[in-house]
């Protein structure tokens, strides 16, 4: 059993690695923080410019750094306790197969936006409301 993080890298994600860490340590259980990545798989071209040209080890390395950095800025010293994990993927599905993969107790997320824009809730967000194993707690920019 654990208390599962959603990880997006923006300034809400902080709030929502420490509450969820609050969650964990309330609930004597680990904390999985989760970023995914889009691999090769799914990139495409845009109208703005071609398909990226990483490959997904290189995508999967600079994600796992960037989850360490993020969550090490949410916690100080206590990252190290925290479990990272990096999926392949869409975000929603992303966290639903890890909130099942981990047996999770709760999934944590940020709200996207700032302010009133923070109170609608995002797709990610949505999709992991309707299809998680457990309950969601989605938490408000600014907390």
């Amino acid at each position: 059993m654990t208390v599962v993080v959603g990880v997006d890298g923006s300034p809400g994600s902080l709030g929502a690695i420490r509450l969820a860490l609050q969650e964990a340590r309330f609930r004597n259980t680990a904390l999985v923080a989760v970023m995914a990545f889009a691999g090769e798989s799914m990139m495409g071209s845009t109208p703005a410019g071609p398909a990226s040209t990483r490959n997904t080890a290189e995508q999967r390395t600079i994600t796992e750094t960037t989850l360490r950095q993020v969550v090490r800025d949410a916690v100080g010293e206590d990252a190290a306790g925290v479990d990272t994990r990096v999926i392949q993927g869409m975000p929603g599905h992303a966290l639903v197969q890890a909130a099942r993969e981990q047996e999770a107790q709760m999934v944590v997320l940020a709200a996207r936006g700032d302010g009133a824009v923070s109170r609608l809730l995002g797709t990610v967000s949505q999709f992991v409301l309707r299809n998680a194993p457990c309950p969601v707690l989605v938490v408000p920019a600014g907390s």
